[in-house]
């Protein structure tokens, strides 16, 4: 018997022990059910293969570049790894808050050799970003809403149209994709939107589109808003990511329907904050390294609606892990739902981030 408390003794000091010296390693999303993709397809595999690190979940990526300067002023930076956008990326990268990457060196390569550099190609935008999937920034809209007779909206400029389509919109709260759509709704060809954004009286043109919804409109900001008020039938049509709302479509069966036209293609992935401790920067590296190999990337696809961004992936890409259907028709690539796109200008928002959204929040404020 006493050898046999011993034993346990023994046994539970270890397991203590083990406890005790796993490492934090804080990663920043988005939250729903994007974090919930990460971590099926990346944090749970990784902590299975390193039981010495313990990841912890942070949803605050819509402020990265904000809490990131903070971090850097204050020389405490509490983050390892952090999800963002590729303009964003551009943003910490170009004030040094991101650390540089040597793709070919610190990146997988595909399984038949291709280097990280050729297999990501186009997608790699700035030196310190390593991209993960491509999204987009769509609509969804209830189908059962008795007021507009039995139709359903089609076009973006729908959004637009409170006298078909009457009822409460969800857009986010910040300038990116909700100009772009009020200046394609006014007139403004595609190709030259950027342009006229560009300018002061670009901006304002836009501001006085969305002034024309704005007492409709409940703003969110975080990704999983928008599907939960669709759910709860708070509004009638909303913007958000497209793996959210394919999560409400097909993982809750809400009464809910996909508006893919003039959908924003984005890119969203990882960056490394610049000044972590050389013990920190290789542990993120590991991580990195793992998450971003041809086969991770392609198994995040099982759980949310999200193309990868290596080219080796994309052949990998079969069912849902849960609901076992076709993932590819639900991809914001597929030639069914990309009919109409826009392609998000990473170095036009990197440049106009700052002026633009100064000018949107005081408009949000009349």
């Amino acid at each position: 018997m006493r050898l046999t408390h011993l034993l346990l003794g023994a046994a539970t000091a270890a397991i203590c022990a083990s406890a005790a010296q796993a490492e934090d390693m804080t990663i920043v999303s988005w939250g729903g059910a994007y974090s919930k993709s990460q971590l099926k397809a990346y944090h749970e595999p990784y902590m299975a293969a390193n039981p010495g690190v313990n990841i912890i979940n942070d949803d605050s990526s819509a402020e990265a570049v904000a809490k990131l300067r903070a971090m850097a002023e204050a020389n405490n930076t509490t983050w390892d790894v952090v999800d963002v956008v590729a303009a964003d990326a551009i943003r910490l990268c170009d004030e040094g808050l991101a650390m540089e990457i040597d793709f070919d060196t610190m990146l997988a390569a595909a399984p038949d050799g291709t280097s990280a550099s050729d297999d990501f190609g186009d997608m790699l935008v700035s030196d310190c970003y390593i991209p993960q999937i491509v999204y987009s920034t769509t609509f969804g809209y209830r189908t059962d809403v008795a007021a507009w007779n039995g139709k359903e909206p089609d076009d973006i400029c729908d959004v637009f149209d409170l006298e078909n389509f009457p009822g409460k919109r969800s857009l986010e709260k910040r300038p990116i994709n909700n100009v772009e759509w009020a200046l394609l709704c006014d007139g403004v060809a595609p190709d030259d939107v950027y342009e006229v954004l560009g300018t002061p009286e670009g901006v304002d043109k836009a501001l006085a589109k969305l002034d024309t919804i704005k007492d409709q409109v409940v703003w969110w900001s975080a990704g999983a808003e928008t599907p939960q008020r669709l759910a709860d039938g708070e509004i009638v049509i909303g913007s958000t990511y497209n793996g959210r709302l394919f999560s409400v479509i097909e993982e809750q069966k809400q009464p809910v329907k996909m508006l893919w036209d003039w959908q924003v293609f984005d890119l969203d992935g990882w960056i490394i904050p610049a000044n972590l401790s050389e013990e920190r920067k290789k542990r993120a590296l590991d991580y990195i390294f793992f998450a971003t190999d041809t086969q991770r990337l392609a198994d995040q696809a099982k759980f949310i609606s999200y193309g990868p961004a290596r080219k080796s992936s994309a052949p990998l890409v079969g069912k849902h892990a849960d609901l076992g259907i076709d993932m590819a028709p639900h991809m914001p690539t597929d030639p069914n739902n990309a009919k109409n796109t826009l392609l998000y200008n990473y170095d036009f928002w990197a440049d106009h981030r700052d002026d633009i959204d100064a000018k949107f929040q005081a408009w949000l404020t009349k």
